[in-house]
């Protein structure tokens, strides 16, 4: 009998044994989960950091986009191009048109402009003149212009460098004694073109009745 007490303690005791060892491993995991847990919250941390990158690498790549697309814009607002040049025609005309409205203006500077250096002209009273002698003649000009214009001008010209212009000036104004006048002149220019510029040589006026 002793015995037998003796087993049913020893299988007791080894079950009740058994029973607190099972009640005790699943307070384990507990601790593991806390442990698995706790880095959880530094997971997020470099989505933050990645962002700012991610902006900073757009920005130049943008900034290269945005430059090539104002360089046609400017090229677009560059100045145009020169218009056609003047035929040799209208160029003349132009020249005897300014130096007709420099009489009456005065202005020495561009009647001085149109004649050469080797310029020989004869006036309406057949006084012979250089260049010097056009530009003194002007200057004793006392008269008060209301107009002053060419009309029928005639352009002939003889090889590339050579031309004569035959044409009438129409003057209205005032005459130094306050009388007014109204006259006309018939003159023949002769021009040349030497360096790429129009010049007169020669000159013939005569007044018109």
């Amino acid at each position: 009998m002793k015995l037998m007490t003796s087993l049913l303690g020893i299988l007791a005791l080894t079950f009740v044994t058994s029973a607190v060892a099972q009640e005790e491993s699943p307070s384990a995991p507990p601790e593991q989960s806390t442990s698995t847990t706790t880095p959880a919250p530094e997971a997020p941390a470099p989505t933050p950091s990645a962002s700012p990158e991610t902006r900073a690498t757009a920005t130049p790549t943008e900034q290269p986009s945005a430059q090539k697309k104002e360089k046609p814009a400017a090229a677009k607002t560059a100045p145009a191009p020169s218009g056609k040049k003047m035929s040799v025609e209208a160029a003349l005309k132009d020249n005897e048109n300014r130096w007709e409205a420099a009489i009456a203006k005065h202005d020495m500077v561009i009647i001085g402009s149109m004649a050469a250096d080797d310029f020989a002209g004869v006036n309406f009273d057949g006084k012979v003149m250089s260049r010097s002698g056009l530009i003194a003649e002007s200057k004793k000009d006392r008269d008060t212009y209301k107009s002053a214009v060419n009309e029928r001008l005639a352009v002939h010209t003889y090889g590339p460098n050579v031309a004569v212009i035959v044409g009438t000036a129409h003057e209205k104004g005032t005459g130094k004694d306050s009388q007014p006048f109204d006259r006309k002149f018939r003159f023949t220019d002769t021009w040349v073109e030497r360096n790429g510029r129009w010049q007169c040589v020669a000159s013939q006026v005569m007044k018109l009745p």
